[in-house]
């Protein structure tokens, strides 16, 4: 089994990076391989709705960044964390365009697949922020992983040290890695037993007839 964890902040090595390695470290002491992939610092272009991708087999039009490379790599993947800084009471600009392409082409490599989003702050705007990642979870129903708090570390901007004396937050970053583990084993045992996935045709509807 493997987990896919998404840095979502400009900063390699920055508050954001140390609370994911918290929760791989945690994955990989429970058998569970995990890969930190770093969004990047350059450009990502938000959706544009234009359908294409679902004419090109749920691959973006779009080629000049790593979505399409992750949509191929999630299909094979057993689980997601994106982590995110706040700015402004919101995730970085960057992970939302990466999730809106990411989710919109590629959502059938995601769907019943668990998922858990992690931010780090200075202060505020923690929670709002979680917010707008879950909600890309939960219309491609993914159970969401959640830990004994929010999961959220604090540290100023570029200071990783600030997380590491986070006692609480870095806790809340390995219950949450545990629980990925316990419950991606248990998705495997249920496969195993022969619980399948439900599954009913998808009813659309418009608020204006």
């Amino acid at each position: 089994m493997k987990v896919l964890l998404f840095n979502g902040s400009c900063n390699e090595n920055g508050c954001t990076y140390t609370a994911l390695c918290e929760i791989a470290k945690v994955l990989e002491q429970n058998g569970i391989q995990s890969e930190i992939i770093q969004v990047g610092k350059n450009p990502i272009r938000d959706c544009i709705g234009c359908g294409t991708c679902r004419k090109i087999d749920g691959k973006c039009v779009f080629k000049d960044d790593i979505v399409n490379e992750v949509i191929e790599k999630s299909k094979s993947a057993d689980g997601f964390i994106f982590g995110s800084p706040v700015y402004y009471a919101h995730p970085s600009g960057r992970l939302l365009s990466f999730m809106d392409r990411l989710f919109y082409a590629g959502g059938a490599s995601f769907k019943f697949k668990p998922a858990a989003a992690i931010v780090s702050a200075r202060r505020a705007g923690t929670t709002a922020s979680l917010d707008a990642i879950i909600k890309h979870f939960t219309i491609n129903q993914m159970p969401v992983v959640s830990s004994n708090y929010w999961p959220m570390v604090h540290g100023a901007q570029n200071s990783p040290d600030d997380v590491k004396k986070d006692l609480e937050g870095l806790q809340i970053m390995r219950t949450l890695g545990n629980n990925m583990s316990w419950l991606l084993k248990c998705i495997e045992a249920g496969k195993k037993a022969g619980i399948n996935i439900p599954t009913e045709e998808r009813i659309f509807t418009n608020f204006i007839r």
